[in-house]
């Protein structure tokens, strides 16, 4: 035996750094001639093949497990060779993964290590190719202060001590060539954490994974899918027009005859039509990168590259994307940086230290989400997580992200009380690191796609969201205006009685409206968890009355100035609170009233994508103004948006009581005005009680405005007006 014993226990012990140092076929020493050692766990034989003679050379087993050695004599350079194994009287003839040189050099993960590499999924992963005209799969993983990383997986039989890692070195990095391992084959990492704890670990840059409950690894090709922004990508996104559609796909709708949620093909086929029928300019999928537990909506992230194999593979995802993309229709992802769960077989702990967490549980915990917060800190941490974004827009073509609880990335007490917290280097309670890393996340994607949009969910007065990082600003384009969507739900709410005690809740939005480039959203946070239906929410008894007021909710939601989020079944009013595990009621179409405020929501979207006046200048203060906004006994509000012409301009009249108002309204300009939607219309389930819809300015000014126009609105509804 010329391995010594202390060797052997450590390559058999998987506490081996550097297997290529002993694994495969060495010199022994000058003019000593060469040794071969194989490690093949159960094989009875083994011996190697000098593939340049057919020359056998029969290998001593000097473990018991299934170490062999021999030594080749008269051998003074290495030569072509493989391996010959017997198990249980069957031959099998394999190459050795050891006489290959590294699929990657120490050096090029420099950029990986400064938090600079954009696309660090090019390098880390499972990649299938060739060395030496043999074809099989590159892997490469980053666990710096592993003792050893050993991989296991269909192509070696899941044996798990035969394919330790060589390092990298300085990079933190392992890697091994596997001829003959191909594309579709499940693997993962063992991993002896620093810890002395051995770890079975998926692939944090895996480009698909095995459905749940499973968790491994696949194998899958990385230019399979062709890089490219949709079709809906703007040049500037904040003078578009952007209606969204939120949705969870998991839920929207269920197979015809069968129990389960439709495919990524089947949503392809019946997923735009609706959307271009309704009037969305996007679509946004609650989380769809993979994750264990069906129940957090995709929000407990486990990987972070691939899509969800629930519905099928990452090419079938792609013309899902596709698909939406020829129909004008943008995607947006909802996109999970904030926190990743504990699941002992993904991130948590990775190499048996804090590799992608915090140590410290006061700044690397979400207690009450019983998740893990990234090391914004960390220039690796940086890498993946902008490289996983990069991934989703080079790969499928996506429009853009919605980035979810960034609050709780703002702010190091998020969550905490006194105590539970650290406070960063200047003694505040920003997280100082988390900051940087937004910004150079938007930064990121912004100049490799000029078009995308990113959305923040925050819910604090956090300043400059929406603002460029050049000028201090965390970079992006809009913001979920989520102090406006509380206050005005809390108005509906209210019953009729109680509406003028709070009618500032309707008007206080006005007042930091243009601070930020806001979304107004009603999203599936307002749906779920014991609050009910949005349907549910207005403070009203008779249905009817509850389906007006939310025609007026919509109307007033549409023609305020931002953008638009809807979640799914809102658009139709459903009454029962969204559950994950089932489609929506789409029966109720089959009711007037539902189907009439469906109509509403396309005609509202319709209107908004082709009057200016809603998109392109929705986020300049000078284009609203007020007509009335102190009516608080008469529960209505009134105000002006303006266009680049006089014809642009829109009156909008909102009628929140339970009454129909006649009165004379505050009108900018003279001449004949036309109304272009009501909310209380026969065709949406109303009335139609306002009457007529052609009006003539008189020349007496009402509400600071030079003229006046006369109507009616109906009972809890909303009239737009506009120059005839």
């Amino acid at each position: 035996m010329i391995i010594n014993q202390t060797e052997l226990d450590a390559c058999w012990s998987g506490k081996i750094g550097s297997p290529h140092d002993f694994l495969g076929l060495h010199e022994i020493g000058p003019g000593l001639g060469l040794v071969a050692r194989a490690l093949d766990p159960g094989a009875d034989q083994v011996s190697l093949v000098d593939r340049s003679s057919d020359t056998l050379f029969p290998m001593n087993k000097i473990h018991p497990g299934g170490f062999f050695e021999a030594e080749i004599l008269g051998k003074e350079e290495n030569f072509p060779y493989s391996f010959c194994s017997v198990h249980s009287g069957i031959e099998v003839e394999w190459q050795d993964p050891y006489g290959f040189l590294p699929h990657i050099a120490n050096e090029e993960l420099a950029q990986f290590n400064q938090g600079t590499d954009r696309r660090p999924y090019q390098k880390l992963g499972s990649f299938p190719t060739s060395k030496n005209g043999i074809d099989g799969v590159a892997f490469v993983v980053w666990a710096p202060s592993a003792q050893s990383v050993h991989l296991v997986g269909d192509f070696n039989h899941w044996r798990v001590n035969s394919l330790p890692m060589r390092s990298l070195g300085s990079s933190g990095c392992r890697e091994i060539f596997v001829p003959g391992a191909q594309v579709g084959e499940k693997y993962k990492f063992r991993v002896l954490g620093a810890d002395g704890v051995m770890r079975e670990k998926t692939d944090p840059f895996g480009l698909r994974f095995e459905p749940p409950p499973g968790n491994a690894s696949i194998i899958y090709p990385r230019d399979q899918i062709k890089k490219g922004l949709g079709e809906n990508a703007f040049s500037n996104p904040r003078t578009s027009p952007v209606s969204i559609y939120e949705m969870h796909l998991g839920s929207w709708k269920f197979a015809a005859g069968e129990d389960r949620p439709l495919s990524y093909l089947e949503l392809a086929e019946q997923l735009p039509p609706y959307l271009n029928e309704m009037g969305f300019s996007h679509v946004e999928f609650l989380p769809l990168s993979e994750y264990p537990f069906g129940a957090s909506w995709g929000y407990q992230v486990t990987g972070f590259y691939a899509p969800t194999n629930r519905y099928g593979t990452p090419e079938e995802f792609k013309k899902l994307v596709d698909a939406c993309a020829e129909a004008n229709i943008g995607v947006i992802l909802d996109w999970v940086p904030a926190h990743f769960p504990s699941d002992e077989f993904s991130l948590a702990r990775f190499d048996g230290t804090a590799l992608f967490e915090h140590e410290d549980p006061r700044q690397g915990k979400h207690a009450e989400w019983d998740t893990l917060i990234f090391n914004y800190g960390r220039p690796e941490v940086r890498s993946f997580l902008i490289g996983s974004a990069l991934c989703w827009l080079d790969r499928f073509g996506v429009s853009g992200f919605r980035v979810d609880a960034v609050a709780s990335m703002l702010y190091l007490d998020y969550g905490r009380e006194d105590g539970q917290w650290i406070p960063n280097r200047h003694g505040g309670k920003e997280n100082l690191e988390a900051i940087e890393f937004i910004r150079q996340f938007n930064q990121a994607i912004h100049e490799e796609y000029p078009g995308v949009i990113s959305i923040a969910e925050e819910s604090t007065a956090f300043p400059q969201i929406t603002q460029p990082p050049a000028v201090g600003g965390l970079g992006f384009d809009f913001k979920w205006n989520m102090g406006w969507m509380h206050d005005v739900l809390s108005y509906f709410q209210a019953a009729p009685e109680h509406r003028s005690g709070v009618h500032n809740h309707l008007t206080f939005g006005a007042t930091y409206q243009f601070s930020e480039n806001f979304v107004q959203s009603f999203s599936h946070d307002e749906v779920v968890h014991g609050k009910g239906s949005l349907a549910n929410k207005m403070g009203l008894i008779q249905e009817e009355d509850r389906l007006a007021n939310l025609r007026a909710l919509f109307s007033l939601q549409w023609t305020w100035p931002g953008k638009k989020t809807l979640f799914m079944g809102c658009e139709f009013g459903q009454w029962k609170e969204w559950d994950c595990d089932s489609p929506l009621d789409w029966s109720l179409l089959d009711f007037p009233l539902h189907s009439g405020l469906k109509k509403l929501v396309s005609d509202l979207n319709h209107l908004y994508l082709s009057h200016s006046s809603w998109s392109d200048v929705d986020h300049k203060g000078d284009k609203f103004q007020w007509i009335d906004c102190n009516d608080h006994d008469g529960q209505t509000l009134s105000f002006l948006k303006f266009g680049s012409s006089v014809g642009e301009t829109l009156l909008i009249a909102c009628n929140f009581s339970d009454h129909l108002v006649h009165r004379d309204w505050g009108c900018p300009h003279e001449g004949n005005w036309k109304v272009i939607l009501d909310s209380d219309g026969t065709d949406y389930g109303g009335g139609g009680s306002a009457g007529g819809i052609n009006f003539s300015s008189f020349n007496e000014g009402r509400n600071n405005q030079p003229f006046g126009l006369a109507f009616a609105v109906a009972r809890w509804s909303v009239r737009i007006l506009s120059p005839d």
